[in-house]
């Protein structure tokens, strides 16, 4: 994509394009103020202030833009989005105002994955200027942490296995002098069993690994963050049918947030001990492929019976979980792409959130709100933990029914994080189906923005 610091400029007055955002309620007193000429280009142009709309308005020997918004009080992230995807390149002005959380939408408005293109589509640069220069690198830093999301999740498995999972983590530790450490192959069988079972089977160049960072002064409170790094999951023994495997590459967007958060966190140089963790396997078939029926061991010592190979990311998740509990956080918080069962109940934009403490759980939901990313709480029941029992182990990996599947995985989890820990979890999708503004189709962060205002109100 276009470099994201040309997105947005301070505004010194420079020549620029002017827009004036228009909702309906005041598109009277706006049409009132125009030129003869200019109101019949509304009218030919059918602008009626709807969200997303826009109608270009001539003046004199140039032009400004007239576009329409839910409330010209209060400006989502997105409301300016569409502008930045259609307009022509140039350099822009909100006329009457600021832009404020517009500018994040802007930027991601410009977002494309063109890796593998010969050729890219993209137009631009679009700029955007704003006296609310305080603003600027808080949103391109957000749209920058967004955009390494959509990245990683974007790219193909052969070219985002672990190993380059792994690369990408230590290019953000690299960058805010964080220590890094992974743990890979064979020396995985003794400390972390069930990332080492989930992942023998790829082959060597996607051995499996765990990868861990720490940064920050140790006397402050530890955070630990975990994210789900299954670079491509066939589903094992229990292999999916093709049509389920085509998103499988977005199977470790888990991972790729908890590496953006992660990034935002050293970025800002919050108050925290921060330990990064990011299980990172490929889900395959070979002789050597863990079985339904195996009895897996655990870091945490708890015995697992597979009773599903396809459930192998809260395999994975439950070793590093156990990792990061043995440093007592003060906050443990982490993504996955778990289970279909979130997406039947919440849909593809809404990530599942599953909490502990009810206050951490509002205060998520709150921040999410806040910065136009919603989250969903559900329920951590304990009536449903009979549903993990196991005649043989001391827990089963699946469900023997098709109940409550985001809230059974949630409890599966929750056995490895260690009691009275605060513990926030996600069940993302990290996709987004359909382009929305501000939002294109493909690899998308789906509860990043919520995690970051949580840890930037508790220690920024």
């Amino acid at each position: 994509m276009t470099d994201k610091n040309a997105l947005i400029q301070p505004d010194r007055n420079q020549s620029a394009v002017p827009i004036h955002l228009v909702d309906k309620d005041g598109l009277d007193a706006f049409v009132k103020t125009l030129t003869a000429a200019q109101r019949s280009a509304v009218q030919a142009q059918k602008f009626t202030a709807d969200g997303y709309s826009h109608a270009i308005l001539p003046d004199g020997d140039g032009w400004f833009v007239a576009a329409g918004v839910a409330n010209s009080a209060s400006l989502s992230s997105w409301c300016m989005a569409k502008l930045a995807e259609v307009l022509p390149a140039g350099t822009y002005r909100r006329v009457g105002g600021e832009p404020g959380p517009a500018l994040l939408g802007w930027v991601t408005g410009q977002y494309r994955f063109d890796r593998y293109r010969a050729d890219s589509d993209a137009e631009g640069p679009r700029v955007l200027l704003t006296k609310e220069v305080k603003q600027i690198d808080a949103a391109l830093a957000e749209a920058a942490a967004t955009a390494l999301v959509r990245d990683l999740v974007n790219t193909p498995a052969e070219d985002m296995g672990p190993a380059q999972l792994e690369h990408e983590a230590q290019l953000v530790a690299k960058a805010h002098g964080a220590e890094f450490k992974v743990t890979s192959g064979d020396a995985l069988e003794r400390g972390f069993p069930m990332i080492h079972a989930v992942g023998r089977a790829a082959a060597r160049s996607h051995a499996p690994r765990l990868i861990e960072a720490q940064w920050g002064d140790a006397a402050h409170p530890r955070v630990a963050i975990v994210g789900k790094g299954v670079c491509f999951d066939s589903g094992g023994l229990d292999i999916k049918p093709g049509s389920s495997m085509l998103l499988m590459k977005k199977d470790m967007g888990g991972a790729a947030h908890a590496l953006a958060l992660a990034g935002l966190v050293m970025q800002h140089k919050l108050k925290v001990r921060l330990h990064l963790l990011i299980p990172a396997v490929e889900n395959a078939i070979s002789g050597n492929a863990f079985r339904p029926g195996d009895v897996l061991r655990s870091r945490k010592g708890l015995s697992v019976e597979i009773g599903n190979t396809d459930a192998e990311g809260r395999l994975v998740l439950g070793d590093a979980l156990a990792r990061a509990g043995e440093d007592n956080p003060e906050l443990v918080i982490d993504f996955a792409t778990l289970t279909g069962a979130a997406r039947v109940a919440l849909g593809p934009d809404l990530p599942a959130l599953f909490a502990r403490d009810d206050e951490t759980a509002s205060q998520m939901v709150a921040c999410g709100k806040a910065a136009d990313d919603p989250c969903w709480p559900l329920p951590l029941y304990d009536g449903y933990k009979d549903y993990l029992k196991s005649d043989i182990a001391d827990l089963g990996n699946a469900g023997g029914n098709g109940f409550a599947g985001a809230t059974v995985a949630a409890m599966f989890l929750d056995r490895f994080v260690p009691e009275g820990t605060d513990w926030a979890h996600f069940d993302t999708f990290a996709w987004r189906p359909a382009a929305k503004p501000g939002r294109p189709k493909g690899g998308d962060a789906l509860g990043l923005r919520a995690a970051w205002g949580l840890l930037k109100a508790r220690y920024g």
